[in-house]
């Protein structure tokens, strides 16, 4: 199972996942995957918890990020690091795009 090689953003399709927040899945196999997501201000990505690695980078806008019993404003430039099953969440507070790798791959974002 994998995404192919190349994944061209105008031949990606968006997921929209409320009217806040949409996302698109980039390239993946069964170990890892990259996903863009946009999120308009006062979007909340709830406080959940996954047995998945996640890595994030900010691209543009600001986020309050929770992780664990922390909580961090982050901005564009910076990155993230989630251990699987720790708590986390996000509030975007200036509109913006992060980008997430998760290991391994999050079969549930490909329904």
């Amino acid at each position: 199972m994998n995404s192919g090689n190349f994944i061209f953003e105008d031949q990606t399709e968006w997921v929209q996942l409320n009217e806040m927040t949409r996302r698109k899945v980039f390239g993946y196999d069964e170990k890892m995957m990259l996903v863009k997501i946009e999120f308009k201000t006062g979007a909340i990505g709830y406080v959940h918890q996954h047995e998945h690695c996640q890595c994030t980078y900010v691209v543009s806008g600001a986020f309050e990020f929770q992780i664990g019993e922390e909580t961090r404003l982050v901005k564009a430039g910076d990155g993230l690091y989630m251990e699987p099953n720790v708590l986390h969440g996000v509030k975007c507070i200036e509109e913006g795009v992060l980008i997430d790798t998760f290991s391994p791959i999050r079969l549930d974002f490909l329904k």
